[in-house]
């Protein structure tokens, strides 16, 4: 009962914050691209909920909601969204490269299955280094089709690296719906094909997701090597801001939107009350809650400082003012 909550509050938090992201977008607060993540927020909230505060987590440009479950402050997160030197990253990603090594974020990634190759490197790394962890992978399923996923399960799978990897199939890659892209839409099967154990999860349900995790980091932790989730979820909003969502019906999303993962734990949060115990007044305090926190978070970022102009080449190239000019190798 006390983890449904906690879940609750989380999907909350993820859903309330990027539809304040929309309107703020909408006034030319936040510029760029914009991924949201409304309609998948139990996959991260479940996965998030099983993995180990020092665990990694390798994102895509779909990541506000990863690094929000991830423990990543909101305030950091929307001042990284206003390009403010506060922002987790420094203003420098913005919405599609948040990143947080002290929360264990280790980027979202624009580049479709940029991220894979990774987040097998930080596995090999903590295999080397002798570090207990798991690394975290996060992609769509138009990752798929990439190079980089079939070149990555491979090796993980070869050098039995400590990778959860977790395919978001939310069915459209960008405009392209998966059974346009994909001649076999069974996912797991290509993860099998490199002997990884592999199942497809209901990604709108946050207790099967958290338990398919659970049950995937006990083998990974185990030395059983790495382990392919396919989380069924679909996004609600368009591909981005600037995509005009053309190529699905609305038929099909308000479908999608019966299984609106807050509304499916609403449903079981009501049915686990106790005679007169008040369900509506605490879901009214939990967006209570979060609306202050967005708030807080808006007005953090509003009022905190672009980076000044005289520092945006640093960190660009590498300090070797200490190294003699001979010595630098260009």
């Amino acid at each position: 009962m006390d983890e449904r909550w906690s879940w609750y509050r989380q999907m909350v938090r993820i859903r309330r914050f990027e539809e304040r992201c929309v309107e703020l977008y909408s006034a030319t607060k936040i510029r760029g691209f914009l991924h949201l993540y409304i309609g998948e927020e139990a996959v991260a909230a479940g996965v998030m909920s099983r993995l180990r505060p020092d665990d990694a987590v390798v994102a895509t440009y779909r990541d506000h909601g990863h690094a929000i479950a991830k423990g990543v402050s909101m305030r950091a997160v929307m001042a990284e969204m206003f390009g403010k030197v506060d922002g987790c990253s420094r203003g420098r990603g913005g919405s599609m490269h948040l990143f947080d090594v002290a929360h264990g974020l280790y980027g979202g990634n624009a580049i479709v299955g940029g991220g894979l190759p990774i987040a097998a490197g930080l596995a090999w790394a903590d295999r080397r280094l002798g570090r207990d962890r798991v690394t975290a992978c996060f992609f769509g399923e138009g990752a798929v089709a990439e190079g980089e996923f079939h070149e990555t399960l491979n090796l993980a799978s070869l050098w039995k690296l400590p990778v959860l990897f977790c395919c978001e199939n939310n069915l459209y890659a960008m405009g392209t719906e998966i059974a346009h892209e994909q001649a076999d839409l069974d996912l797991t099967v290509k993860a099998s094909g490199y002997a990884l154990p592999a199942w497809s999860v209901d990604g709108m349900d946050v207790e099967a997701v958290a338990a398919a995790t659970e049950r995937a980091l006990a083998s990974i932790r185990a030395g059983g090597g790495p382990v392919f989730l396919e989380l069924k979820t679909f996004r609600f909003r368009a591909h981005s801001m600037y995509d005009p969502d053309r190529y699905r019906t609305s038929a099909e999303i308000e479908h999608w939107k019966e299984r609106d993962p807050l509304l499916v734990l609403e449903e079981r949060l009501r049915a686990d009350a106790a005679a007169g115990d008040d369900v509506d007044a605490r879901f009214a305090e939990v967006a209570a809650e979060v609306d202050a926190e967005v708030d807080d978070a808006v007005a953090f970022a509003d009022a905190a400082e672009l980076e000044p102009v005289e520092e945006l080449t640093r960190w660009v190239h590498a300090d070797d003012s200490s190294v003699p000019r001979q010595e630098v190798v260009r």
